[in-house]
């Protein structure tokens, strides 16, 4: 049974950890929510120029059903520092970030929550042997990801436009996030005061390294990127969420992914389409909130049962 808790103890609660890599320690940040003695843990990674504070409203609502939530920012991203150099922001590193928040929270079993790049990690790990991943959530991820808008998201990562205001801010995320979908007045400016930091001429700009978006300089525009690979050896059971409109995840992708690999094998995926949004849906959403969450409390009885007789 998942215990309520009172409002004030719901969070948010602020840390970092170190990660040491090939570049040294740099220091990694996250925002907690909910009890830490809970015994649901739940990652919620973010896409690739966001942070893990896109994730409040989904993290507050799991914190008041006594999850605990864990949400946090990727190096270059956020408050977490940045790297030396771009090529260290690839998939090993990020991987090695993650495992190092894991030892930090002392669990040995999480729920992931991921968007885009967020969910592009949490397949990796759960493909891994002995994955801790219980349940994993893939909003507008999957095996196989068009490189015409692999190349839109790598023009968007490479703007590294100043603004006077935190409005005019506000007004250009409105613009390029607008296949996040409907959000609230309120949601806007949450995600434009949680993306905002200030250049050394006291203007605004997205807080983020722009170095991120090297790896996206060469691809080819209409190169796709097949991670079947990684997808076919998913164990666990798993939520695919597509954007209705999503030109990074098709839906011909998330019906071979309901066949393919060992998740599918033993009918444990299952997919849903959100209307009205492209790539990627918020997850501020009440209804988007309530698919996550009545995915991520189901009863596991039937998903063990079917990988003990495989």
């Amino acid at each position: 049974m998942i215990k309520l808790l009172k409002k004030e103890d719901l969070g948010p609660r602020f840390h970092t950890y170190p990660l040491l890599g090939p570049f040294g320690f740099v220091r990694l940040h996250y925002t907690e929510w909910g009890p830490r003695e809970s015994e649901r843990t739940v990652i919620c990674l973010h896409g690739l120029t966001r942070n893990g504070r896109d994730f409040d409203f989904l993290a507050r609502h799991l914190a008041s059903r006594g999850m605990r939530v864990v949400a946090p920012d990727l190096p270059g991203r956020g408050r977490s520092e940045r790297l030396p150099g771009a090529h260290h922001y690839v998939t090993e590193t990020y991987l090695a970030a993650m495992a190092a928040l894991l030892a930090r929270l002392d669990v040995t079993e999480v729920d992931w929550v991921g968007t885009s790049l967020g969910g592009h990690i949490g397949m990796e790990f759960a493909a891994r042997r002995n994955a801790p991943v219980r349940r994993l959530v893939l909003n507008d991820f999957g095996a196989r990801l068009q490189g015409a808008a692999l190349n839109r998201l790598g023009q968007y990562s490479r703007m590294r436009k100043q603004f006077d205001s935190i409005d005019e801010l506000e007004r250009h995320l409105r613009t390029i996030y607008q296949p996040f979908g409907r959000l609230t007045d309120e949601q806007w400016r949450h995600m434009t005061e949680h993306s905002a930091t200030r250049d050394e001429q006291g203007r605004y700009c997205q807080n983020y390294d722009p170095a991120i978006s090297t790896t996206f300089m060469l691809w080819p525009a209409m190169l796709d990127i097949a991670l079947w690979h990684v997808w076919e050896r998913v164990e666990c059971p798993a939520l695919i969420l597509r954007g209705e409109t999503s030109d990074l995840l098709l839906a011909h992708t998330v019906d071979q992914m309901m066949e393919r690999g060992i998740a599918a094998a033993h009918g444990l995926v299952e997919s849903v389409e959100i209307a009205d949004c492209g790539h990627a849906p918020s997850l501020m959403d009440p209804e988007q909130i309530r698919v996550i969450e009545e995915f991520l409390v189901r009863d596991d009885t039937r998903a063990e049962a079917r990988l003990a007789s495989g």
